[in-house]
């Protein structure tokens, strides 16, 4: 496996030059008209062009759900595999071909739900893989049932009265898990989707994407807030590396902290400066939990690349070390006394 950097410097000169064109298949996209997927199809294709890598160098892992239709879609290697068990046929995937950019998408029940277990322990054990994570707080393909991120009381087919269930916070979840890259977006970003889906690939370890998406037929405007020009700057912000955090419609609203916690504020108003507003500092683990638990109407809710850690080994790093390791101490070894072992006899 390299252990080069992916930057331009290495990139191979016989790299072909590709478009969003020569990663689109000759499938009918059969999602329903008006779907946040489209949106995401659009800026993965865009994207790729800007990775320094060959179209055979990407795989596109799914589970089930209508986000599972993903792999069809891209002209790269694929496996629409089973509900929930996407990440272990990734995992799987890239420990056999490290060299290969392992990307798994799916919605916010097949990642979080069935699959629930293999999204922690993928982040857990830092294995080099990109997961988007389609969150539209609701069972699409299956015709409306609330799912793990459905706010409390959602009346649904399997909650006719509304759900008692609390939602999953899949950033917290994210943070707690250890996640070396953690970042959120929004379908109708299309530009903000494109520089972190590129950073994520790019990253070293487990990048994990939220994406806002909307399920326009059964659980359409779930992020109409975040989604709207009229609302959109009060009621998210978008945080960069080194900047300070600062929105709203007129650019006049930040976020500082108050006795350790963090409060918005009036810029300009009651002595407050644009000094003294929290920076945001993407190695700082503090930060990303605290973006995890700010929620609008009470906060805006932070977009952009909330958590970045290249410097953790990853899984796939790890486990050919371990095995070359071994087959250095164990040397030229014969097969039958491999079978035979030391504890076996012969009967007669």
């Amino acid at each position: 496996m390299s252990s080069e950097p992916r930057t331009e410097a290495n990139k191979s000169t016989a790299l072909p030059i590709y478009t969003a064109k020569d990663y689109t298949t000759d499938q009918d996209v059969r999602w329903c008209p008006g779907c946040g997927d489209y949106a995401v199809l659009s800026a993965v294709r865009k994207a790729l062009p800007g990775i320094a890598r060959k179209k055979e160098d990407f795989v596109f892992v799914s589970g089930i759900g209508c986000a599972a239709r993903f792999p069809y879609y891209m002209e790269t290697y694929g496996m629409h595999s089973i509900h929930g068990r996407g990440l272990a046929i990734a995992t799987g995937v890239k420990c056999a071909n490290p060299d290969l950019e392992v990307c798994m998408v799916s919605g916010d029940g097949d990642l979080l739900s069935i699959g629930g277990n293999h999204t922690i322990h993928t982040m857990r054990r830092n294995v080099d893989i990109t997961i988007l994570l389609l969150n539209n707080k609701i069972y699409g393909l299956t015709k409306g049932q609330y799912s793990p991120t459905s706010e409390t009381g959602k009346v649904s087919p399997t909650s006719p009265v509304g759900s008692i269930d609390y939602p999953v916070n899949p950033i917290a979840l994210a943070v707690a898990a250890d996640c070396t890259f953690i970042a959120r977006s929004i379908d109708v970003d299309m530009k903000g989707m494109d520089a972190i889906i590129k950073r994520g690939i790019a990253h070293r370890g487990t990048s994990f994407v939220e994406v806002y998406q909307d399920c326009n037929i059964f659980n359409h405007k779930a992020w109409f807030y975040a989604s709207q020009k009229d609302t959109m700057h009060e009621s998210t912000i978008k945080v960069e590396h080194g900047q300070p955090l600062i929105f709203g419609n007129d650019h006049d609203k930040g976020i500082r902290f108050n006795n350790g916690r963090p409060e918005v504020v009036t810029i300009g108003k009651n002595g407050i400066f644009e000094a003294d507003l929290i920076v945001h500092d993407e190695t700082d683990r503090f930060l990303a939990h605290m973006y995890s638990q700010m929620r609008y109407p009470d906060f805006p809710e932070p977009m952009g690349i909330l958590y970045a850690d290249p410097s953790r080994p990853t899984y796939n790093e790890l486990l050919i070390g371990q095995v070359e390791d071994a087959q250095k101490k164990a040397g030229q070894l014969d097969l039958q006394a491999l079978i035979t072992g030391n504890e076996s006899w012969e009967v007669k």
